[in-house]
């Protein structure tokens, strides 16, 4: 694995990652590094107490912002309009909860103090973002990532009532499509991303959409401003 320096950001070619996709080891989470790295379509996973760790992964996880699969379970939290959501009301809080939240076959998580800084520092830049879900007045669910271009790169979800990630990424895939988002990433795959319509597709396919989507102009600033936010009921069809 290669070792990366603090004082010089670049990566190396994204076909030298191992086969389990990763890359490169060392460097910061600082704001610079981390636009570079996602405009190439590298991105961080470590474990706490660890070096960080760049990753590539190939084949690719994504989501096609089009493609999104709407189960007839879910339908009725539209319909009925069980939930509301807002963007960037509570980034924070969001990432904390995505931190604290326990998954299964997971005893600890990847989100540190240091992830968190650097990912609040993109907010504060108008790049990263998150997607609250309410049940009345209560933070029920959410997720973030970081928007460039016409891609967003989805970090973690959490949900405190059922189904409340999965109503989080279909309102988020729903309005991104809208606005002329391709690829949401997911970066890994797990059951409820596949459920929902996610797939693989080969690093050189990945490459070719993020060269056509990812200096496109993006969306900067707050979202619950710079979005519609559509009626819940219109986002399903």
């Amino acid at each position: 694995m290669i070792i990366l320096s603090k004082n010089d950001i670049s990566f190396p070619h994204p076909e030298l990652a191992n086969a389990y996709g990763a890359i490169a080891m060392g460097g910061d989470l600082e704001v610079d590094r981390l636009l570079l790295a996602y405009q190439y379509g590298y991105f961080p996973w470590f474990n706490p107490d660890e070096p960080i760790i760049w990753w590539h992964p190939d084949p690719r996880f994504v989501l096609f912002t089009d493609e999104i699969r709407i189960t007839k379970s879910m339908r009725p939290y539209f319909n009925q309009e069980k939930f509301s959501i807002s963007f960037d009301s509570r980034f924070a809080e969001v990432m904390e909860s995505c931190q604290k939240i326990k998954r299964k076959n997971q005893p600890g998580t990847w989100i540190t103090e240091e992830i968190k800084e650097a990912y609040n520092n993109l907010h504060d830049m108008g790049l990263a973002h998150s997607v609250e879900v309410w049940e009345n007045d209560e933070l029920v669910g959410g997720l973030y990532g970081v928007s460039l271009g016409r891609i967003f790169y989805g970090e973690s979800m959490f949900s405190k009532a059922k189904n409340a990630s999965k109503f989080a990424l279909i309102c988020l895939s729903s309005i991104l499509s809208k606005k002329g988002f391709k690829i949401i990433d997911c970066q890994m795959p797990n059951p409820h991303l596949k459920s929902m319509g996610g797939r693989y597709i080969s690093r050189k396919t990945f490459l070719a959409n993020l060269r056509s989507n990812v200096f496109e102009d993006t969306i900067k600033g707050n979202w619950n401003e710079t979005m519609n936010i559509y009626p819940i009921k219109e986002l399903i069809r």
